[in-house]
């Protein structure tokens, strides 16, 4: 009994000295550290609030103290906003009295919502401070933000609070059509590079409309968005070569989220779709980067999705995605996608000159090239697959097999590559696979011989003369340029770079 009312003591005044808040401190003398001296926000569009950034707050003194302030320099009138250990202070702008232990810290979370007349108009930076104290103590970490100025699209809002939305088949997506959004010039949706472009839900081009995009336009979406060209609508990407690794003259479609962490992100955003019946699509000199699906063609009618020049870059499910297509594709490089960088489905007819397929992704079921002539369940389930050509070209990746023929004999399957590099199981006995002894569908194939990248992590593709794609091409497919606008030699690399040397 006696020992039941000890422990029963000792645990109320364990109680009691657990819940104390309070602790003996002394003013702050002016000797915090700081895990950073700036903190960059990185790059927003007006009006659209950041990430959340870290910054953490050092006591390495041996008194508990208490800094009197913690507050933004330009007070409740600061575009950023702050949380102090969980506090929320007055309007997240000011935090009196905050407690820190001795050799202890504690974070501050900063974000920001700022428009572009906030930012100084030489640079389009939005500062301010948090200031630590005051007078003789006072302390600072500067906070900077460059502001981006941009067009929003994005579904109209009625009166009873429902939201625009677009019809496909017999479900409706969050969308709208552009020609409702005063980008009409005659039959034209004009996006120019005057100012970069965000987009909402899905953006349709509508029927007998052409979407056109200058060189150099910039166009982000937001999660779950994309760009739709509907039945007999166009799609023209007027891109062209530039001279700076800021790809000037590309046009550019990626996502909204412009911190460097979201640099090589997958899935951030939906899809270009190439609806069936959308007409004359042409491409030229364009960047996709961190879609679901980079560009997905489906049927058309009948004319060539021309391709040129393109980079898709990091898709969580396919670079190209085409079914029962026809396109011509000259100096494309995908690289990275969670289930095939190219994937040409459901028959079609399919022409590659000069290009790089690579796919990277840390899977044993992706590969870089995958092609078939049909849909399990679809009607009819099969379609001709007229034609799959591939010459100079490369297909590779971290994958044993990198290039995938799947095939019902029902429906015409025809396929033919000349002077590629292909990484694929040498040993294998699939007669479809027969690289050097089938000369239907194989010609000059280089197999399982590494291309040497750059540098893949980075996406930059370029080979060098020691690349076993080097100068491996057929003159008779040549396309004069490569995709930098680079001058081929005689005979050619393979894939969509001519070689160069790397830095050293």
């Amino acid at each position: 009994m006696r020992a039941f009312s000890l422990l029963f003591f000792i645990g109320i005044l364990l109680s009691i000295y657990s819940c104390r808040s309070d602790f003996e401190t002394v003013a702050s003398t002016g000797d915090l550290t700081f895990s950073k001296d700036t903190i960059y926000l990185d790059t927003v569009f007006t009006n659209i609030g950041s990430s959340t950034y870290r910054l953490k707050v050092y006591n390495k003194s041996k008194n508990d103290i208490s800094i009197p302030t913690i507050k933004l320099a330009n007070g409740l009138n600061s575009k950023y906003r702050m949380t102090v250990d969980g506090m929320q202070g007055s309007s997240g702008k000011i935090f009196n009295n905050v407690d820190l232990l001795a050799n202890d810290s504690l974070y501050i979370f900063i974000e920001t919502t700022a428009n572009i007349t906030d930012a100084n108009p030489s640079d389009f930076l939005y500062t301010d401070q948090i200031e630590f104290d005051a007078g003789t103590n006072l302390q600072k970490v500067e906070l900077v933000t460059l502001i981006q100025d941009a067009v929003f699209l994005y579904p109209k809002r009625f009166a009873d609070g429902t939201t625009e939305t677009l019809p496909i088949g017999d479900e409706k997506i969050y969308g709208f059509y552009l020609d409702e959004n005063d980008l009409i010039n005659g039959n034209e949706l004009h996006f120019t590079n005057t100012k970069p472009y965000v987009i909402y839900g899905y953006a349709a081009v509508p029927t007998g409309k052409t979407a056109v995009f200058d060189a150099g336009t910039r166009v982000h979406f937001h999660s779950n968005s994309g760009l739709i060209v509907s039945n007999t609508a166009s799609l023209n990407i007027n891109g062209t070569i530039s001279t700076s690794t800021k790809l000037e003259n590309e046009v550019v479609f990626e996502g909204d989220r412009l911190e460097p962490r979201y640099a090589d992100v997958p899935g951030q955003w939906g899809t270009i779709w190439l609806t069936n019946g959308s007409t004359n699509n042409k491409i030229n000199h364009l960047t996709i980067k961190n879609a679901t699906i980079g560009l997905l063609i489906q049927n058309n009618d009948g004319t060539t999705v021309s391709i040129k020049n393109t980079q898709i870059y990091d898709s969580s499910n396919y670079g190209i995605l085409a079914q029962t297509a026809k396109i011509n594709g000259e100096n494309i490089v995908i690289n990275t996608a969670g289930l095939a960088s190219l994937a040409c489905t459901y028959g079609g007819n399919y022409k590659f000159t000069h290009s790089t397929f690579n796919n990277n992704w840390n899977s044993s079921s992706q590969v870089a090239v995958a092609i078939d002539n049909f849909i399990t369940g679809a009607i009819p389930e099969v379609k001709d697959l007229t034609q799959a050509t591939f010459n100079n070209c490369i297909i590779f990746g971290s994958y044993t097999n990198e290039l995938s023929l799947t095939k019902k004999t029902t429906a015409a399957f025809n396929y033919q590559f000349n002077n590629c590099l292909i990484k694929y199981d040498a040993t294998s006995t699939n007669p479809d696979y027969q690289f050097a002894t089938d000369a239907t569908h194989y010609s000059a194939i280089i197999l399982n011989l590494s291309p040497k990248f750059y540098n893949i992590n980075l996406n930059k593709l370029n080979i060098d003369a020691n690349s076993a794609a080097f100068a491996k091409g057929n003159s008779a497919y040549l396309i004069p340029r490569d995709i930098s606008g680079k001058t081929r030699t005689t005979p050619p690399d393979l894939g969509a770079y001519q070689s160069m040397d790397f830095p050293k």
